[in-house]
């Protein structure tokens, strides 16, 4: 086993989460298989080193396994659809230690544009003449406590009711107890009709106060903003590199494991700055 080294590194807590959650090595199942030679705590390290640094895959540091062996991990785990899993079981846990059902019933959607990077083929890519910008869109859902749902990456010239169709249509079929999402003034019209009608789900848009000026937190709205924010902490999804939607879909996937694993194993409480300032006063 190599050096812990790297802020990005799980700790033995978070890998005593996520070891019951992975895939049974094919060697120890019936079918049999060759044994894998290198750790999955290394695998899982070097896909976490990815999302957070921002680094080629080609680039990993030597104490890693070598690339394509992490790459491979990270596409056929998400091909299975392990990654999911391992989400949906990290949110609902989450849930319950916050006095939750494992499972939400209300949820916000919202969008967000990012250019792409030129390994981003031509078919997978468009341009946002709304916020100016060539690349891909980013489609997210979350719960009222902005634990993430489902991610959806299209080209950034798709609208954002058009992309909601498929969007919410996966939503239903993974999560079917869930019966109101809260969305932006984008998601209006239409649209609301379709969901209401097909999916049995409803559509409550916030719109932005017509007389205000200036950034303004708006209700639930707030909280998917938060989450893109914490997204944006792993510099991988400052721009967008991966070459197939399914996979920038996955690494996106990886931070926010990689933020609820650190929260279920975090020491104590935590205490803002503020708090910890007027204790010294």
């Amino acid at each position: 086993m190599r050096q812990r080294r790297y802020p990005s590194d799980t700790t033995h807590a978070e890998w005593a989460l996520l070891e019951p959650l992975l895939p049974e090595p094919a060697c120890e199942t019936r079918a049999g298989g060759r044994p894998e030679k290198h750790p999955r705590r290394e695998i899982v390290d070097a896909i976490r080193y990815v999302v957070d640094t921002g680094c080629k895959w080609r680039a990993l540091p030597a104490d890693f396994p070598p690339w394509r062996t992490v790459w491979g991990f990270m596409a056929r785990w998400a091909a299975c659809g392990v990654i999911g899993q391992i989400r949906d079981h990290l949110s609902g846990r989450i849930r319950r230690e916050m006095g939750k059902g494992p499972r939400a019933v209300a949820t916000v959607i919202d969008s967000q544009s990012v250019r792409a990077a030129e390994t981003v083929g031509r078919d997978s890519r468009g341009y946002d003449a709304g916020k100016r910008i060539n690349g891909r869109k980013r489609h997210m859902v979350v719960d009222t406590r902005g634990l993430p749902l489902l991610v959806m990456v299209t080209p950034a010239s798709l609208t954002d009711r058009d992309a909601a169709k498929e969007l919410l249509f996966r939503l239903r079929l993974m999560h079917p107890e869930i019966t109101i999402v809260w969305a932006d003034s984008a998601y209006a019209g239409k649209l609301v009709t379709w969901a209401k009608s097909y999916l049995s789900l409803t559509i409550k848009t916030v719109s932005r106060p017509k007389d205000a000026s200036g950034f303004i937190v708006l209700p639930r709205r707030w909280v998917v903003e938060r989450t893109w924010a914490w997204m944006m902490h792993a510099r991988r999804h400052a721009r967008d590199y991966e070459r197939l939607v399914q996979h920038s879909e996955t690494l996106i996937t990886w931070a926010a494991i990689t933020l609820m694993t650190r929260r279920l194993t975090r020491k104590g409480p935590r205490t803002s700055w503020s708090k910890k300032a007027t204790v010294k006063q």
